[in-house]
């Protein structure tokens, strides 16, 4: 994709589906960490691009959350035809398993369907 002007600010109408999308991320975040560990993931946080996509020239969003050291930490990014990719970084161990290591939690999908998945690394 390529990217436009620099904007905090979605369409109106892409407000639900990133709500719906962070609420994915977060319930996913809290199943991956320890009790009360979870990163707080918060939509008003992210800082959006808007990109024109290259294939269909229609455009679409790029979304960054960043920590408190400015640090990239997750990305969200909203298609043309509002499909979605987002994921989060979590590194931490799996709570229940201590077989495995947590690197993010991830989330994609479209108006109609939305899957989530954590990606585990093993521990060594």
């Amino acid at each position: 994709m390529v990217a436009g002007a620099v904007s905090g600010q979605l369409p109106p109408e892409l407000a639900l589906l990133v709500e719906r999308i962070v609420a994915a991320l977060q319930r996913e975040a809290v199943c991956y960490t320890a009790t009360g560990a979870a990163p707080k993931i918060e939509p008003s946080t992210l800082q959006f691009v808007r990109v024109i996509d290259p294939g269909n020239q229609l455009p679409g969003y790029e979304g960054i959350w960043r920590n408190a050291r400015h640090d990239r930490c997750g990305s969200l990014t909203i298609n043309s035809d509002n499909s979605f990719f987002a994921e989060y970084d979590l590194f931490c161990q799996h709570p229940r398993d201590p077989r495995w290591f947590v690197e993010m939690v991830t989330v994609w999908g479209n108006d109609e369907s939305l899957r989530c998945e954590a990606r585990l690394i093993p521990c060594v």
